[in-house]
This record gives structure tokens, C-alpha cells and sequence, in this order.
């Protein structure tokens, strides 16, 4: 990925944001029909898939830093991107709690 923690925390973002509109239009277009094997089934491959691309987005660069020997820019990196990362859920949380999405 990038060694800019805004962009890392921005994809990580559109890439949630990408899937909740994938399962918002799948479950209003399966909304009648009977839960199958496949709910479990798409749930699980969804999550395995989530956790990966995650994984990469938050740690390839600094995990990249840090087998360079470059340890405090890796740490550095990921708290930064983990620190914008929350600052945008926090401001979605607030947002979804005020009403105003």
C-alpha cells in the first residue's frame, strides 16, 4: 500500500463503505426469500475477505518498514494509520448518532 497513513485509512474506509453497499443491495434484493446455506456461506467468505484486505491495508508498508530495520517508522506508520482510521469512525459514529446519516 502507500506510506501515507491518511490514504491507507482512507481505502480501508472505501473498501467498507464498497462492502455494505454490496450487502445492502443484496439483502434488499433477497429480502423475501428464505435464509439459506448461502447467508452463513457468503458471511464467512465476506469476513476471511475483509480481514485480508485490512491486513494489508494497515500492515504491508509497515510490516515492509520494519524487515527493513526501519522499526520506529513502522510503528509510527501504523499508529498514524490506525490513529486517522478510528478518527473517521468516530466522526461515522457520531454522525449515525446525531441522525444526520
Amino acid at each position: 500500500m502507500s506510506k501515507n497513513p491518511l490514504i491507507n485509512a482512507l481505502s480501508a474506509s472505501a473498501y467498507i463503505v464498497l462492502v455494505v453497499l454490496i450487502m445492502n443491495f443484496l439483502s434488499s434484493n433477497l429480502r423475501d426469500k428464505p435464509d439459506t446455506f448461502g447467508a452463513p456461506l457468503i458471511f464467512l467468505l465476506m469476513f476471511t475477505l475483509s480481514a485480508a484486505v485490512m491486513g494489508y491495508l494497515f500492515l504491508y508498508q509497515p510490516f515492509q518498514l520494519f524487515i527493513e530495520g526501519k522499526k520506529k517508522e513502522a510503528v509510527s506508520l501504523f499508529v498514524k494509520t490506525m490513529g486517522i482510521f478510528a478518527a473517521f469512525t468516530a466522526v461515522v459514529l457520531i454522525l449515525l448518532l446525531s441522525g444526520l446519516i
